[in-house]
């Protein structure tokens, strides 16, 4: 299959081994990955490249993803947040985003995300 093909998701995940484990598993399932481990990188991504769907981790080291969240949001790409500390930590303007419980359960994030790009 041609990666261009592929879905594309968007990876905002600032511990490196989530991230690599992220992709590792998105890649057999399918997707084609781009990473960003901080916020101005995913920012930049977020406003830039062809995504079909995003993976916010929230908390990213001293700040947290909601700008990337904003970004997609202006451009209609969904996407749902990965958080340690459940919803009441997401505001209430990203009501509608799902947002899973870390650590991470992977078959979650493949439905998840197989709902978000309409795979199911």
């Amino acid at each position: 299959m041609n990666t261009l093909s592929k879905p594309c998701v968007l990876v905002v995940e600032d511990e490196p081994m989530v991230a690599m484990l992220l992709e590792d598993l998105l890649d057999a399932a399918g997707y084609r990955v781009l990473i960003a481990e901080r916020l101005d990188d995913g920012l930049l991504l977020a406003k830039s490249e062809a995504i079909d769907v995003a993976i916010l981790d929230v908390s990213l080291g001293k700040t947290d993803s909601f700008p990337i969240a904003d970004a997609l949001l202006s451009r209609n790409i969904p996407f749902l947040f990965a958080s340690g500390h459940g919803r009441e930590s997401i505001p209430e303007r990203f009501d509608r985003a799902d947002v899973l419980q870390k650590p991470y359960d992977m078959q979650a994030i493949k439905l998840a995300l197989e709902k978000l790009v309409g795979k199911v």
